[in-house]
């Protein structure tokens, strides 16, 4: 509009030229107004969507917040059963496994006399096999020495008649 204006013969131009710059100052001041007001109220539009977008999100985080807090203490209470359980059957456990060396104590000890009685048994059956043994070596050591004794005799009346014997010979040789 400002280059059609100037391009006009110059008494219009002048009067056109004016108009245009009032119309140019009016839409000036009109802007500026406008932006003060929009600013005024996109100021207090937007405070009102802040607070009540932080008033909606903070009553949705405090239920989100109260939600996640229910499922957490559910969780712990879930878990300290699960421990209290957990505990049982530990103690459960050990209780039975303190009947079981128990058990196996007087197993063991069981077994300990079993075992010594077994070779005190063995023992005296060896002792007993000992003597029946010792009873046989006596009597053959007795055999034996009867034999012996048997044999000296017999070596020593050999020997007394041959003394004889040759004394005889020696008497009748030496005699004639």
């Amino acid at each position: 509009m400002d280059l059609k204006a100037r391009s006009l013969q110059p008494n219009v131009k002048a009067v056109l030229l004016a108009k245009l710059r009032e119309y140019k100052s009016d839409l000036n001041n009109l802007k500026s107004e406008h932006k003060r007001l929009a600013s005024a109220n996109s100021n207090q539009a937007a405070r009102d969507d802040l607070l009540e977008s932080g008033m909606a999100d903070a009553m949705s985080v405090s239920a989100n917040q109260r939600g996640r807090l229910m499922m957490s203490t559910e969780r712990l209470n879930e878990s300290s059963d699960r421990i209290k359980e957990s505990r049982r059957t530990m103690l459960e456990t050990e209780e039975l496994g303190v009947s079981i060396l128990q058990d196996l104590h007087q197993q063991r000890q069981s077994l300990l006399h079993a075992n010594d009685t077994v070779f005190l048994l063995l023992k005296k059956e060896q002792l007993h096999g000992v003597d029946d043994n010792i009873s046989k070596s006596k009597k053959i050591l007795t055999n034996m020495s009867r034999r012996m004794s048997r044999n000296k005799w017999i070596i020593s009346s050999i020997i007394v008649v041959l003394v004889v014997a040759i004394a005889l010979i020696l008497y009748f040789k030496l005699s004639k």
